[in-house]
């Protein structure tokens, strides 16, 4: 569930101030730094644009940033637990390792116990923390165009092969296979939710989904059939307004998006996708109603699979669809988004 905050104007008054209240409640993370702070750190304060607020340290993870070296984030967690603050002074020695289990037992802690102690702490294994900080560094790199190899060394990897594999994952092709010639770009959006991956040409948007959903690599394939073209890494003008619409939704400013969409789908989808962007901000429909709008009342499980087909999450607001008992029902981005997705949606009501 969502941290009951302050909205992002007292909270970047907080920040300005130092105010200790929310120590530990709540974090920024700076998108021009890609560090994450305690809202008491000392050092020179972003500018306000640059601030996303977030509930926890796990997220805030999630969403690509590293934990800044002056406020030290994480310290009053680790403080609590002597296996924690071994594993992090670790991690922040040798932050381009590839950390096992091994290595945990050779440090002289049990390997069951420190994942617990971590999810307990960061609702994040050490494993997973690691692994997601050597992730974002080698796309980064990428995306700014480095070479494979140098993207390979920032992430931490011993092998090509093993580097290839994680993107593989991740993106649905090795990044090796990058030209920089490719109509279509992909991009790291970093969110309070999670990372994003947004794919789009020079004119619109083709995909937004959640980076740790599942269906992703099989959705990016999909996508590159129909296009019939490569997607390669990088970032454009419409990435960069994605990216900023997205700020003021999270930051609960304003739920329009502009960005240009393409939505690849048949006709029947097309038209429930289009129904679920009439759901004002705040508001939630049921499978039924859905079908009853597009004038296809006995087609709710159409509806259902269209609704699950959706490429371009939050835009088309596929999580403001509930079941016919009002229950969260499916959601590829997980039921734990969906749910907050929702309530940070009743922010809007006010507006």
């Amino acid at each position: 569930m969502l941290f009951q905050r302050p909205d992002s104007d007292v909270l970047y008054d907080a920040l300005v101030s130092r105010d200790a209240r929310f120590d530990g409640r709540a974090y920024v993370g700076v998108t021009s730094t890609g560090v994450f702070c305690r809202l008491t750190c000392p050092a020179r304060k972003p500018k306000k644009e640059n601030c996303r607020f977030l509930e926890t340290v796990a997220l805030c993870l999630e969403a690509g940033f590293r934990p800044c070296k002056r406020c030290h984030p994480m310290a009053p967690q680790a403080d609590a637990d002597p296996a924690i603050a071994v594993l992090l002074a670790a991690l922040e020695k040798q932050p381009a390792r590839r950390w096992s289990e091994r290595d945990i037992i050779a440090l002289g802690l049990e390997p069951s116990t420190v994942r617990r102690s971590f999810k307990r702490q960061f609702d994040i294994t050490f494993l997973e923390m690691a692994r997601l900080s050597r992730i974002r560094q080698g796309f980064e790199r990428l995306s700014n165009g480095g070479r494979v190899i140098d993207a390979q060394l920032d992430a931490g990897f011993d092998s090509a092969s093993g580097f290839r594999t994680a993107f593989a994952n991740l993106l649905g092709q090795s990044p090796g296979s990058f030209s920089g010639k490719e109509s279509l770009k992909a991009d790291w959006i970093a969110t309070p939710l999670g990372p994003m991956i947004a794919v789009c040409d020079e004119h619109a948007l083709h995909l937004l989904e959640f980076a740790a959903r599942k269906a992703l690599p099989a959705e990016l394939r999909k996508l590159r059939s129909m296009v019939r073209g490569d997607i390669g890494l990088g970032r454009n003008d419409i990435i960069d307004q994605l990216e900023a619409e997205l700020g003021l939704y999270f930051s609960a400013k304003s739920s329009r998006f502009n960005v240009r969409l393409v939505m690849h789908g048949t006709a029947f989808t097309r038209t429930v996708w289009e129904a679920l962007q009439q759901i004002p901000a705040g508001e939630t429909r049921s499978y039924s109603d859905i079908a009853t709008e597009i004038g296809k009342p006995s087609a709710t499980r159409a509806v259902a699979r269209a609704n699950g087909a959706n490429q371009i999450a939050l835009i088309i607001p596929c999580h403001r669809v509930l079941g016919a008992d009002g229950s969260l029902t499916g959601y590829g981005g997980g039921l734990w988004r969906k749910q907050q997705l929702i309530e940070l949606e009743r922010q809007f009501l006010d507006l």
